[in-house]
């Protein structure tokens, strides 16, 4: 089948950029989220995603000016050729800027996915919340429609049967700041329709995502896999008093030379999501540590508002978060 309308479910982070990203690529989008306070702040995202866009693509147009300056080639046999590249980079800054324009939102889960080939889940990361939601929307969505969620841990057979559908459902999960970490891990469970499988990989380069398909269920895909541990690590060494955030964070870049250390990346995941992932855990194993650190995130942060970048105030203040400044390395 072709998928022509997309409906996001749950309009948080990375909810807005999957919409945005969608429907700058020409689909028509519909976001879905519980009620008008969260809509109107889904909407002000959307319109921050559209400045970040247009800058990115305005960036693009101002280096290729300055490479051309250095570069001699035959314009008799490529007449126009800087003016005709210059003009796809305007036009994609203005598709951009128009992108919003072609988003549509609603509070009503019915009159949400009316019309949706496609239901990208990315509500809380709670396996409970997830199950109801497919539980609902098992009995609104049109039988065509295909159901995806974008689960950072929980695999598509924890709740395959709640869809009422599990031929017609699998994992489609995106990276944080989706306009340049443009992977998209797409895993199914053992009942997914391999058609059906085979149709979202191609939705996902025709949205400009390089698609990774996963061979069998792992809980965190490919990509958590190897970050979650990795970020649980760091959030042990500060809970047992080994290091701050910012000591940390400074080890790791420091050492291996990356542009951000643990602390930095959950703050751009957002603490919320963290939370909820660490009680996952809990639940699975009842590890003491995890318990303790759970009890932390909540108080410490949740319930004093430091939510992360979206927030403005997680482990770091933003903008212009500590780790950005030049002196920051060196202690």
């Amino acid at each position: 089948m072709a998928i022509k309308h997309v409906t996001v479910a749950g309009s948080g982070v990375l909810g807005s950029q999957i919409a945005f990203q969608v429907a700058f690529k020409g689909f028509d989008v519909t976001i879905y989220d519980i009620n008008g306070d969260v809509i109107d702040k889904a909407k002000t995202r959307i319109g921050g995603l559209a400045e970040i866009y247009a800058s990115q693509i305005a960036s693009s147009q101002s280096q290729f000016s300055n490479l051309v300056k250095g570069t001699n080639y035959n314009a008799n046999l490529l007449p126009g050729l800087p003016d005709a590249i210059i003009g796809r980079i305007q036009d994609a800054e203005k598709v951009a800027r128009e992108t919003p324009a072609r988003i549509s939102y609603a509070t009503d889960l019915k009159t949400a996915v009316q019309e949706s080939d496609l239901v990208i889940e990315a509500i809380p990361e709670v396996l409970d919340l997830k199950t109801k939601f497919y539980q609902q929307l098992s009995q609104v969505a049109p039988s065509k429609t295909i159901f995806a969620t974008n689960s950072s841990t929980l695999i598509p057979s924890q709740f395959a049967e709640a869809t009422g559908r599990p031929k017609q459902f699998l994992a489609l999960h995106f990276a944080n700041e989706i306009w340049k970490n443009n992977t998209v891990e797409i895993m199914g469970h053992a009942g997914t329709d391999a058609n059906i499988y085979q149709t979202i990989v191609q939705f996902a380069k025709d949205i400009g995502m390089i698609a990774i398909e996963v061979k069998k269920e792992q809980p965190g895909y490919i990509l958590n896999s190897i970050l979650v541990p990795f970020l649980h690590a760091a959030q042990l060494l500060y809970l047992k008093g080994v290091g701050d955030p910012q000591t940390i964070d400074r080890t790791w870049m420091i050492a291996t030379g990356s542009p951000m250390g643990p602390f930095a990346i959950l703050d751009m995941v957002g603490i919320q999501t963290v939370y909820n992932i660490i009680q996952n855990y809990v639940a699975t194993t009842g590890d003491p540590d995890f318990k303790q650190l759970a009890t932390m995130m909540k108080t410490e942060y949740l319930d004093k508002g430091k939510l992360g970048v979206s927030s403005g105030e997680g482990f770091y203040h933003y903008p212009n978060p500590a780790f950005e400044d030049e002196n920051f390395l060196k202690g």
